[in-house]
């Protein structure tokens, strides 16, 4: 695996300015963690950070989460749970129970601290996480775009953009 330098994390997300410099490192060591070391899943998972994240500008979900308020399928099943626990982290890990599967995995207390998915390492760390918790390595490996962008969205959201994050990615790292 190559590492992803600075002048191609700006390439690839030219908004993400002076935050590309913080990042870097912490993307290059959660790709390698969780096995994203080919140029092809390389491209995928940053082009998918890339919209998640708004090009590495937010690490925590912009909505309040009010939405999530009671909904079971993500284990908020405590008044406020939805607001608490609100999309964070690169690929905005979402809801009690995954952030209790997160956290384990990575050896946080995020049920406590909710807010450490903002922080750089963990943010890159988590999306890592959930990237091979979903088995998008395969999927990256594969060339399918859209069904990557459905296990991580539930749909189609964004995918112009994540397809056009995608084709830069993959010139810029070729």
């Amino acid at each position: 695996m190559s590492a992803v330098t600075l002048a191609q994390l700006v390439a690839i997300m030219p908004l993400a300015r002076t935050r590309a410099v913080t990042f870097l490192a912490p993307l290059n060591a959660a790709m390698v963690e969780f096995g994203i070391t080919t140029p092809a899943r390389q491209a995928s998972f940053l082009s998918q950070v890339g919209h998640e994240s708004g090009q590495l500008r937010y690490v925590r979900e912009l909505a309040s989460g009010q939405a999530y308020e009671g909904r079971a399928d993500l284990g908020n099943v405590r008044a406020g749970d939805g607001i608490r626990f609100r999309g964070r982290g690169l690929l905005q890990v979402t809801g009690r129970a995954n952030y209790a599967a997160c956290g384990k995995a990575l050896g946080l207390d995020l049920l406590a601290q909710p807010e450490l998915l903002e922080q750089a390492v963990n943010a890159c760390r988590s999306a890592g996480w959930f990237w091979q918790t979903k088995g998008l390595n395969a999927l990256a490996d594969a060339g399918d775009q859209e069904r990557v962008t459905r296990r991580i969205n539930g749909g189609v959201n964004g995918l112009a953009e994540r397809l056009a994050l995608f084709a830069v990615a993959q010139r810029v790292l070729a």
